[in-house]
Parts: structure tokens; sequence; C-alpha cells
């Protein structure tokens, strides 16, 4: 018994066998392919792989909108894809005005889908809005180039930049 309390067994035979907590221990008829498998999520629309929830519902953030526009035009523009659980405007604090954007929240992603496809490109109050999900996964693999994520190249002695 080790200082853990796991217990460990040492065998000839080129290995440690463990027993205890989150080992199994396989039996001679068990192969590796017998073991859980789990189930996946077959998703058909590639923007609905590509969204992702917030805590409380779909966010759709409306970029471009006029500087005086008010919630009310929004949530008429809006409603008419669903129910609004909540429309989030920002002021600008020294002007009073709208920041530019606005954010949509509805309970389900078909009504934020059909707020995007309906609404994107369209004009609202003499401008073109563009909508889109405010949260997206990040693309699948995470690739790219190993360093600084934030654009810099990497100097050649550590300690100098």
């Amino acid at each position: 018994m080790s200082d853990d309390g796991m217990a460990i067994d040492e065998t000839g035979g080129g290995g440690l066998r463990r027993k205890g907590r989150g080992f199994k221990s396989r039996t001679a008829g068990e192969s590796k392919d017998s073991e859980e498998t789990y189930d996946r999520l077959d998703t058909k629309d590639a923007s609905e792989q590509r969204a992702a929830r917030s805590v409380e519902g779909w966010i759709v953030m409306v970029a471009n909108v006029h500087e005086e526009a008010t919630e009310e035009e929004l949530n008429d523009k809006f409603a008419d894809f669903g129910e609004i659980k909540n429309l989030h405007l920002n002021l600008d604090r020294r002007t009073g005005y709208v920041k530019g954007y606005a954010l949509v929240e509805y309970e389900t992603h078909r009504e934020a889908k059909a707020a995007i496809d309906g609404l994107n490109g369209t004009d609202i109050l003499g401008q073109i809005v563009s909508c889109d999900f405010a949260f997206v996964r990040p693309p699948a693999g995470g690739g790219g180039k190993p360093g600084r994520r934030d654009g810099r190249k990497r100097s050649a002695s550590p300690g100098r930049r």
C-alpha cells in the first residue's frame, strides 16, 4: 500500500499493475473496444455547430445600429422572430447616443437563427445592420503556430523584449 492509500501490486513482466479508484482491471476476454462508448450529437446546420449558447439563452449581436435608435424600435424589429428575453442597447456616457451595437437575447436557437437570417443586411433607421451570434465556438483543432497569441513575435533571447 502506498502513502496515498492506493494499492500497487508490483509484478514481474515489465509493468505495474494498479488497483484502486480510477484504474480498471481488464479480464482476459475483455478487449479495449468493449469499453464505454458515448453518443454523439449530430448537428446538420453549420451555424448551429459554430454558435454557442450563453448561460441564459442565444444572444444575437447587432452591429452598425443607428446612434439615435431606441429599444422600442429594435424590439419591434426583432420581436417578429420570437420572444425576446432581453435587449441591451449600450449608450455612450459622454454623448448619450447608442454606441453602435445591440445585444438581443432569445430563448431558442431557432428564434435567434431566424432573426439573424431575417435582419442581417437590412436597413434599420437608414443604416444597414449586420447580425450574428455573439458567442461562437473556436475552430476545431486550435491550429496555428505555437507561441504568443497576441500577434507579436517571440524575441531571440528570453530576457529581452
